[in-house]
């Protein structure tokens, strides 16, 4: 089963006690099990649920050796050592998934009437408002591309009146005639205003929308891959993605324009790369179970920038996108087999009756229309969001395009003033 595909494994030892001594293999994280396979024999010596943990530590065995405990349900106690990189990597990513799944809400039933439902009614009144959005933010991207030209064709007139300025000073003040304007001061003041002007044109697209926060998930974080994973979280803005650790110190930027590539191994984990000439480059490897949450936004951010590795078709058979999906499924399998084992009391007054006809026959949003409908609305947030960073960026590009209209007017009428003076 594709369920059962590692998200993460690391080599170590296990003590069995029945046997009393350690068998050397690999420890295995799953979306929903964690288990530990020998080396030799290549049976599972231990296999567990992450909803049967109760406890995750670091402790010290009798012989003073650096080991990893994982406390189970009925009080079963199991004991890792000689992980590798080190015990403590292991512990951050264990109890990073146990956690979110602690933390994650239960699963709704999921419903198996033929009718449309109320979430598939919402998924298409949400699909026709993300396509209305998309239509209106290629406009924007289109007017923006305008803005931009005409700014390019400012600048030209700009140049070209720099070079007229020159030339009727020349005009003005020969060099065979000694007296006249000095032409040094007209030659100060062009680049006086060439300086403002690029002042006025750097300050674009430096607006507060580009450094809004799209989604922010907790993660497990390391510089490079597998060397040091940390508790951190990643924050996809705007116009970057920001790595924090858990006091919320921001570790590294990753502006829009500088990311070349992410590569996603699992749906669970993403290494994000900026390469350089001549100096290593700056890579950072993330691991949560809340990342295919981030996925959705990541995937419209960075289209060309993504890659999808090998790796990440074990994990396509399988439409789980979080570690709790399963338990919370076999929970509500569990819970309709006893409601449609329970019988109805004898004796129901009316309203209570009819009130729980409505509430049996009244169709439910599934778990994954919910999931859908998350998708698809952190996908609207984003467009939102990028809309607004377009509009306020063109708004900034009108006050220039309106100071650099006026000054070149001035120019133009200044120098026509001159022309008509040498004439």
């Amino acid at each position: 089963m594709s369920r059962d595909v590692p998200i993460h494994s690391w080599p170590g030892s296990y003590y069995v006690n029945s046997d009393k001594h350690w068998e050397s293999g690999t420890l295995s994280l799953t979306r929903t099990v964690v288990r530990f396979v020998s080396n030799q024999s290549k049976e599972s010596l231990a296999s567990f649920r992450l909803s049967r943990i109760m406890e995750i530590k670091m402790e010290s065995s009798s012989f003073i050796f650096s080991t990893l405990t994982v406390l189970e349900e009925g009080n079963v106690k199991h004991w890792f050592g000689s992980l590798k990189p080190n015990r403590v990597v292991v512990y951050n990513v264990l109890e990073h998934f146990w956690r979110e799944l602690l933390l994650s809400p239960s699963s709704e039933p999921r419903g198996s009437g033929s009718q449309p439902t109320k979430g598939r009614e919402l998924i298409g009144l949400v699909a026709g408002a993300q396509r209305r959005l998309e239509d209106t933010g290629i406009v924007l991207s289109h007017q923006g591309e305008q803005f931009d030209n005409v700014m390019q064709g400012l600048e030209k007139i700009d140049s070209d009146l720099g070079v007229a300025d020159k030339l009727l000073s020349e005009l003005e003040s020969p060099a065979w005639w000694p007296f006249g304007k000095v032409p040094w001061k007209t030659q100060q003041e062009a680049k006086a205003e060439d300086a403002a002007t690029a002042a006025a044109a750097a300050a674009v697209g430096k607006g507060t929308g580009r450094n809004k926060v799209i989604t922010s998930i907790p993660a497990v974080v390391t510089k490079g891959r597998d060397s040091d994973l940390k508790p951190g979280c990643l924050s996809v803005l705007v116009s970057a993605l920001e790595v924090r650790d858990t006091n919320c110190q921001l570790l590294h930027r990753f502006e829009r324009n500088e990311i070349d590539e992410i590569r996603v191994h699992s749906p669970y984990e993403i290494t994000v790369r900026q390469r350089f000439i001549g100096k290593p480059d700056i890579c950072f490897t993330f691991l949560s179970a809340k990342m295919p949450e981030a996925m959705s936004v990541l995937e419209m951010q960075y289209k060309k920038k993504v890659d999808f590795t090998s790796e990440y078709t074990a994990f396509k058979a399988t439409p789980l996108s979080s570690p709790s999906e399963t338990e919370g499924a076999n929970w509500n399998e569990g819970l309709l087999q006893r409601c449609q084992d329970t019988e109805l009391p004898l004796e129901v007054p009316a309203g209570e009756l009819s009130q729980l006809q409505v509430n049996v026959h009244r169709p439910c949003v599934s778990q994954t229309e919910t999931q859908e409908l998350k998708k698809m609305l952190m996908q609207l947030k984003n467009l939102a969001l990028e809309a607004e960073s377009e509009l306020e960026r063109q708004d900034e590009v009108l006050d220039v395009l309106t100071s650099s209209t006026d000054r070149a007017t001035m120019h133009i009428d200044k120098h026509t003033c001159r022309m008509k003076r040498l004439l």
